[in-house]
C-alpha cells in the first residue's frame, strides 16, 4: 500500500485495504496509517473519524506516526479543533510532538485563514526541548499571511527568519511574488528579486514566470517582454509557457509588432511552438474575421507536426459559424472524425449546428443533430435550446414544440429557460401560449406536453390564425394520434428523417 500511495495510486491502495477486510485480515496500525495518509491527499476527509474509530475498536495503541497523520488529515480539512484535540491527545499517550506536528498545526491554521493562531503554535513550540522553528516553518507562515492578504506581516516573519539565522529560500520569495502579482503590484513583485539577489536566492523559471504572467494580467504587456529579456541575467531563458503569455497579451492588444518580436525571441531561444502558441494565433485571426489567415496557420500547425487538439478545431468551427459559412465548420467534424485519437464533443457539434441556425438552414442543423447521434455523442440542453432558437428565428414555433418532446429520448430536462424559449417562439408568430400556472415551474413528466392552445390577440386577424391552429394541430393528429411522440435514441433516425423532409406544405 506505501508503494501505490508513493506513486500516486490512491484507488489502488483502497482497494488492497479492502480486499484484506474481505478475507478476514486484520489490518496492522502502518495499514491503518497509510490508508489515512491516502484518503488525506484525496480530501476525503470525511472518513477520518471511522478511521481512528475502527483503531480503537481494533484495541491497537496508536503511535507518534499514527497520531501526526491524524493531525494532518484534520489540519488539511480545516477543521482545527479536531487537530488540537488530537495534539492534546497525543501529549496524553506520553509523545512528544515532532517539528512536523508543530509545521502541520502552523500549516492547518493557515488553511483557516487563521495566520494569528499560527503564531501561537510557534510561541508553544518554542517552549519545547530540541523543538525549533525550521525552514518549513517560516515559509508555512509567509504562505499563511499571504493568504490573507497582509504582506507586510509576511515580510515582518521573514525578517524573523533572518534574525534566527535561518536563510529564506526560492520558496520563501515566490511565495511573495505570488501575493503582490495576485494582488496586481507585479511591479513590486519584480522588486522582490532585489532582495532574492541581495541574499544570494537566484530567482528561478517560476519567480520569473510570475511576474510576467503578472504584467500581462496588467495589461503591461511591453514590461513583460522587458523582464523576458532580462531573465538572461539570472542565467534563465523563457519557456514555452512564458512565450504562449507573451504572444496572447500582444494579440490582446493588437500589437502585430510586439507578436513578431515574439516570435523572433522564440526562435532565439531556440523554442518550438505547440498547440497553444498556433491556437493563441489562430484565435485573434478568427476572431477577427479573417478565416483565411486562421486556416494558413491550422494548415502551418499540422505541416510542423503538431497534431490539433480540439481546442484548435473548435475555433475553426467557431470562427466559420461566426463569418457564417457553416458548411466549412461542418467539414472540420469530418476531419476530426477520420482521427483514431480525437473526437468531436458535444460542444463542437453545437457550435456547427448554431451555424445552420443562423443563417436558417434548420433542415442542415437537424442533419448535424442525427450525425451527432450517430457519433455517440449525447446532446445536453444548450443543443436543443439551439435548436430551439433557431426554429424560433424561422418562425416555426411547432418545430420548437417537437425538439422539447425529443428531448425526453435523451434524458435531458428542460428547464424555465426551455419553456421561455418555446413561448417567445410564439410570441414571434404574433400568437400566444397558454400555460398553466406551474407550466413554467414545474415540469413532472415529459410526456404530458402538449401542443399549445392557440390564444387569439387580434380579433381581425382571427380567421387566418384559426386555419394556422388546425393545420398545427392536425399535423400532430395526421402522424402522432391524440400524443405527441415520444422519441428515444432507437427510432431516433426514423424520426429525424421525417423532419428533414416535408412537415405539412400549409405549415410553410
Amino acid at each position: 500500500m506505501n508503494i501505490l500511495v508513493e506513486k500516486g495510486k490512491h484507488q489502488e491502495a483502497q482497494s488492497v485495504f479492502n480486499d484484506l477486510i474481505r478475507r478476514g485480515h486484520k489490518p496492522s496500525l502502518v495499514t491503518y496509517t497509510t490508508l489515512l495518509a491516502s484518503l488525506t491527499v484525496q480530501k476525503r476527509f470525511e472518513h477520518t473519524h471511522a478511521i481512528i474509530s475502527q483503531v480503537h475498536k481494533s484495541g491497537i495503541e496508536p503511535d507518534s506516526v499514527f497520531f501526526n497523520a491524524v493531525v494532518n488529515a484534520f489540519s488539511e480539512g480545516g477543521d482545527m479543533e479536531g487537530a488540537m484535540k488530537m495534539f492534546s491527545k497525543m501529549k496524553e499517550y506520553g509523545m512528544k510532538p515532532t517539528i512536523s506536528t508543530f509545521n502541520t498545526l502552523i500549516k492547518g491554521y493557515g488553511i483557516a485563514g487563521k495566520p494569528e493562531e499560527s503564531l501561537k503554535i510557534m510561541e508553544i513550540m518554542s517552549m519545547e526541548e530540541n523543538v525549533k522553528p525550521n525552514l518549513r516553518t517560516y515559509n508555512v507562515l509567509v504562505r499563511a499571511w499571504c493568504n490573507k492578504k497582509n504582506i507586510n506581516e509576511a515580510w515582518g516573519i521573514v525578517h524573523k527568519m533572518v534574525a534566527s539565522d535561518i536563510k529564506p529560500d526560492a520558496i520563501t520569495y515566490n511565495t511573495l511574488v505570488t501575493a503582490y502579482v495576485q494582488n496586481g503590484k507585479t511591479e513590486e513583485a519584480e522588486n522582490v528579486i532585489l532582495e532574492m539577489r541581495k541574499n544570494n536566492v537566484q530567482p528561478n523559471e517560476r519567480t520569473c514566470g510570475m511576474i510576467i504572467a503578472g504584467y500581462c494580467k496588467e495589461g503591461r504587456i511591453r514590461d513583460a517582454l522587458r523582464f523576458a529579456y532580462k531573465m538572461k541575467e539570472f542565467g534563465l531563458r523563457p519557456n514555452l509557457v512564458v512565450f504562449n503569455s507573451l504572444i496572447k497579451g500582444f494579440l490582446d492588444v493588437s500589437d502585430r509588432n510586439g507578436v513578431d518580436e515574439v516570435l523572433t525571441l522564440m526562435e532565439e531561444s531556440g523554442v518550438k511552438p505547440d498547440v497553444i502558441t498556433f491556437s493563441t494565433i489562430m484565435n485573434a485571426w478568427s476572431a477577427a474575421g479573417y478565416m483565411i489567415k486562421c486556416q494558413e496557420i491550422f494548415d502551418d500547425m499540422v505541416k510542423s507536426g503538431i497534431k490539433p487538439d480540439i481546442h484548435a478545431y473548435s475555433i475553426l468551427a467557431k470562427g466559420y459559424i461566426r463569418v457564417q459559412e457553416p458548411e466549412k465548420a461542418e467539414e472540420i467534424l469530418s476531419a476530426m472524425q477520420k482521427r483514431s485519437d480525437l473526437y468531436p464533443n458535444v460542444v463542437i457539434f453545437t457550435t456547427v449546428i448554431s451555424g445552420y441556425c443562423s443563417i436558417g438552414s434548420m433542415t442542415s442543423a437537424m442533419r448535424v443533430f442525427g450525425k451527432m447521434i450517430e457519433y455517440g455523442i449525447s446532446p445536453n440542453l444548450r443543443t436543443f435550446e439551439t435548436l430551439i432558437e433557431g426554429y424560433a428565428e424561422a418562425k416555426k414555433p411547432w418545430k420548437a414544440e417537437e425538439i422539447v418532446q425529443l428531448m425526453e429520448g435523451f434524458d435531458v430536462r428542460p428547464e424555465k429557460s426551455t419553456f421561455l424559449l418555446v413561448k417567445e417562439a410564439w410570441r414571434a408568430v404574433g400568437l400566444t401560449q397558454e400555460t398553466r400556472e406551474d407550466g413554467l415551474e414545474k415540469f413532472s413528466s415529459f410526456s404530458r406536453l402538449q401542443i399549445p392552445n392557440v390564444v387569439l390577440s387580434e380579433q381581425k386577424r382571427n380567421n387566418n390564425r384559426k386555419v394556422l391552429r388546425e393545420a398545427v394541430e392536425s399535423s400532430f393528429a395526421c402522424r402522432f394520434g391524440e400524443r405527441p411522440p415520444v422519441v428515444s435514441r432507437r427510432n431516433f433516425r426514423g424520426w429525424i428523417s421525417c423532419q428533414v423532409g416535408s412537415f405539412c406544405t400549409v405549415l410553410y
